[in-house]
């Protein structure tokens, strides 16, 4: 991310107390005054210079004053300062980066990584961890299986891949036997197995929307009960999120009805996708700082993110959510370091 021609012209003097205001601001929580600057920042100025520059920069927009006699924090527009200089140089700890590849490895399930990934985010960060799903259109079908449950209900099992197994529960407008729904499942899988689930999808919808009227009973029923299973609400691109209670303990997030928000947030997840979505197509560390990811839910709050990859290809996105005033200069190489170990562990896993 570039800074804007308006950061470029500050003075070295003003980005260097802005940097030092927003790590003192990161650390404690209090707006911060301009002795505590001096001494924090290790410049031979006076008091008062400061106080000339941190007008300069509130005018700007950089930082705020709560109250009248109060110092200084910085602004959304102050951490997008802080945030651009530090991904310019950032690095990776060596160990870090050794210590994380042992927490993540190989070996399980898709989903089991998925998860692993997310709860090792939160846990190392103490914010909130998510996960996309990898893209469902790289993800082929290798079989369906219908088992009956109570009423109407049936439990459809799916394998993706080579081993992936997602477990969906469908509403039907019947109870069927067992025999009934193995002769649905082999239908299914002589027309579909090896196929992509988008692929799979759009066929069921096409073939339900024209054809309808020219097939058998048998295809019918087994082109609506696929129709259930890969429909758009069902494998449309979710995301796991672990840590969501984290941010109840955060002072910045305390207010109830904001927390509110968010938690229906992570429930239905919906701004969440759109939002990480975005990402997919970006490359490194992508970082939204309070309104600038456009949704009023995740005002205060800050979401970075990397999107990890299989085979070379971006599949999904990984990422922290907590507030602005957040301890970006770790959590930033935490996201970029999980992002690649994600990718290289599902890559040996398929």
């Amino acid at each position: 991310m570039s800074q804007s021609r308006e950061t470029i012209e500050l003075s070295p003097r003003a980005q260097h107390l802005l940097r030092t205001l927003v790590q003192c601001y990161i650390s404690d929580g209090r707006p911060v005054g301009s002795r505590s600057l001096v001494k924090a920042s290790g410049l031979s100025v006076s008091s008062a210079t400061v106080r000339n520059v941190m007008a300069e920069l509130e005018e700007l927009g950089y930082v705020c004053s709560p109250h009248t006699s109060a110092g200084r924090q910085p602004t959304d527009k102050g951490y997008r300062f802080f945030v651009d200089t530090l991904l310019s140089a950032r690095s990776w700890d060596t160990d870090q980066f050794d210590a994380l590849e042992l927490r993540l490895e190989a070996g399980g399930r898709t989903d089991e990584l998925l998860g692993s990934a997310s709860h090792l985010l939160s846990g190392l960060t103490r914010y909130a961890g998510v996960v996309t799903l990898p893209r469902q259109d790289l993800r082929a079908l290798r079989h369906v299986e219908f088992l009956p449950l109570s009423g109407n209900r049936v439990l459809a099992i799916v394998v993706l891949n080579e081993s992936d197994v997602e477990n969906r529960v469908i509403e039907t407008d019947r109870p069927y036997q067992e025999s009934e729904l193995r002769t649905l499942s082999n239908y299914l899988n002589a027309q579909f197995s090896g196929w992509d689930v988008q692929r799979v999808r759009q066929s069921l919808v096409e073939a339900m929307r024209e054809d309808r009227e020219r097939m058998d009973q048998l295809m019918q029923t087994a082109f609506e009960m696929g129709e259930k299973v890969f429909n758009d609400e069902e494998t449309g691109e979710d995301c796991v999120v672990a840590g969501e209670t984290n941010l109840m303990a955060l002072s910045e997030l305390s207010d109830l009805d904001k927390l509110r928000e968010l938690f229906r947030a992570f429930n239905e997840k919906r701004d969440m996708l759109h939002l990480l979505d975005r990402c997919l197509s970006a490359e490194g560390v992508q970082i939204f700082i309070g309104r600038e990811a456009g949704y009023r839910v995740f005002d205060g709050c800050s979401l970075v993110t990397a999107r990890y990859a299989m085979e070379g290809q971006p599949v999904g996105v990984l990422g922290v959510i907590g507030p602005t005033r957040m301890a970006y200069q770790r959590v930033i190489p935490i996201v970029d370091m999980t992002a690649q170990l994600l990718g290289a562990a599902l890559n040996q896993t398929r």
